[in-house]
């Protein structure tokens, strides 16, 4: 068998921790939490960014880190219990994107999200990166965020950073990158985050951010979250 042939998960680097949870080999840490990664989701990147109390059309959220597709199927089925019309934004910056075979076996996991998954994983495994779904538009813009996302001309209202542990990926939280995230952010928008890293934490907050630490989700202690201002102090510029 060559490397061209190889399976997906063979090739993707995977290991799976009792079978259902990814595990990335090249940066050694799980794609989502193994304490009910949807339950996470919807703590740390929904909650943690006020929604969906502020979802309305066009709603743009942002993403560095791709994964599954979990989180972006989360915020599709929040969207939809809210009954409002219109469509969200979704973009999502992402290295090393999952084959589709891996990113189905995981999500069987989450029933309620993989029962809404089925018009993205034809696409995916179809090799579309940009793909309409029922009520929201998802980009996956591939390569190293470094450098894909200085030149994007996008700007969200929400920022879901979802990268491997600080500890593991560092490059995705790096002082440089923290502020490209606040430069691509609306005037009050924001950003949530599972992890409560000192200098994650300080980097956000000298791009511009006001940053809480809140209570995280299952044993970890905490998160981290906060906002761009509306308006820039002493009435100066918000970009």
């Amino acid at each position: 068998m060559t490397q061209d042939e190889q399976p997906p998960t063979e090739a993707a680097g995977l290991d799976w921790k009792e079978g259902v949870v990814p595990v990335s080999r090249r940066f050694d840490d799980p794609y989502f939490s193994l304490a009910d990664g949807l339950a996470e989701t919807r703590h740390v990147f929904l909650a943690g960014n006020d929604l969906p109390a502020r979802l309305v059309d066009g709603f743009h959220i942002a993403e560095l880190g791709f994964g599954t597709g979990l989180n972006m199927l989360a915020t599709l089925i929040a969207w939809g219990q809210t009954g409002r019309p219109g469509r969200l934004r979704f973009t999502s910056f992402e290295a090393f994107p999952l084959p589709a075979e891996d990113i189905a076996r995981a999500l069987e996991a989450f029933p309620e999200a993989l029962a809404v998954a089925a018009d993205f994983l034809t696409a995916w495994a179809a090799g579309a990166r940009q793909i309409a779904l029922p009520g929201l538009d998802l980009l996956v813009i591939e390569g190293d965020a470094r450098e894909t996302l200085p030149g994007w001309q996008g700007r969200a209202d929400a920022w879901f950073l979802d990268g491997f542990s600080p500890a593991k990926n560092p490059e995705l939280w790096s002082p440089d990158l923290m502020a490209e995230v606040f430069h691509h952010t609306l005037p009050g928008g924001s950003f949530a985050t599972y992890t409560a890293a000192g200098h994650v934490r300080r980097s956000l907050a000298e791009a511009g951010f006001a940053v809480e630490r809140r209570p995280g989700h299952g044993r970890k202690r905490h998160m981290s979250a906060g906002w761009r201002a509306a308006i820039a102090p002493c009435g100066g510029p918000s970009s």
